[in-house]
């Protein structure tokens, strides 16, 4: 349970870092469903699209795209987008929540 609870609040601090480098409240991260729109802003794209993630197996290719939408708009290429933001994404949003990497809209 403490491991659980560990890895929650680790991954809402990423989270919430990502949110404000992109300009957004962090405190919209930690919304369920919020956060999912406010993630496909970051992408780059309309908000509407969110709703793809409802769709049965659209959302696991709409989820690699948003992926890699969001490592491009950080400066992260093809193939760190699709590991680390979408296989792993508690890494992922850790290196970019905590390291260097500046939100730039491409």
């Amino acid at each position: 349970m403490w491991l659980s609870l560990t890895l929650y609040v680790l991954y809402a601090l990423t989270m919430w870092r990502v949110f404000v480098k992109a300009g957004y409240a962090g405190i919209l991260a930690l919304i369920p469903i919020v956060n999912w729109i406010f993630l496909v802003k970051i992408a780059g794209l309309s908000g509407w699209l969110a709703l793809l993630y409802l769709i049965p197996f659209v959302n696991a290719i709409f989820a690699i795209v948003v992926a890699v939408k969001e490592g491009a708009n950080f400066g992260k290429g093809g193939l760190f987008s699709f590991f680390l933001l979408w296989m792993l994404p508690f890494i992922g949003h850790l290196i970019i929540g905590f390291g260097s990497a500046t939100y730039r809209k491409v």
